[in-house]
């Protein structure tokens, strides 16, 4: 009775470029895999239609299919029939189906006013709205620069027209899409925003 011998290293690389290359002889030879690629084919949900779709996170733009039952998204998965992502997804992307069906999503506005220790559940949104435009006016007059005073490379003072807020910051995120950085972006340098960054480079 012989004994086996621990697989080392250099004899599991021999071993697998051994079967790695046999593989890839068979596909030299012209052997037609289809009836194996379709049998390992994806499953499709009973009951559903399918709705072709784009993930809607980063700028990649990757094909999805949203599965409709009755009305209710029931799963979201990537489109095999895409060039780009050929069916595959990131685990962001993937995980789209939680940004649209969620039951631990927030539903409504939560608000603690300053002091509190406890958060209000019945604001509304469009109250939400007024008073996040309210603060971001109320700061950005208090704080807006039109010119700065520094001075020239002979140590002569002058003036440049700057018209920015140091007072507010924006920080875009990855868990946003493209549409909404892209707005966000927009609006914080019409309002004189200068710190400007995304969550995704950080």
């Amino acid at each position: 009775m012989s004994e086996t011998t621990p697989l080392n290293r250099r004899d599991f690389l021999r071993d697998s470029f051994g079967g790695g290359s046999a593989l890839g002889g068979l596909l030299g030879l012209g052997l037609n895999l289809r009836a194996a690629q379709h049998e390992a084919s994806r499953f499709k949900f009973a009951s559903t239609r399918e709705v072709p779709s784009v993930c809607p996170y980063c700028a990649v733009g990757c094909g999805q299919l949203v599965s409709v039952r009755e009305g209710k998204i029931v799963n979201i998965e990537g489109n095999p029939e895409s060039p780009i992502n050929q069916g595959t997804l990131c685990p962001k992307g993937a995980a789209t189906y939680q940004l649209a069906v969620n039951p631990n999503r927030v539903t409504h506005v939560w608000y603690r006013a300053p002091g509190a220790t406890e958060w209000v559940k019945t604001k509304t949104l469009d109250w939400a709205m007024n008073r996040i435009a309210e603060l971001t006016q109320k700061t950005r007059d208090a704080t807006f620069s039109e010119w700065w005073e520094t001075t020239d490379a002979s140590g002569k003072p002058i003036k440049k027209k700057v018209n920015h807020t140091l007072a507010i910051a924006s920080l875009g995120g990855a868990t946003n899409d493209n549409e909404w950085n892209y707005v966000q972006c927009k609006l914080m340098r019409g309002l004189g925003v200068v710190f400007i960054e995304n969550q995704a480079r950080i």
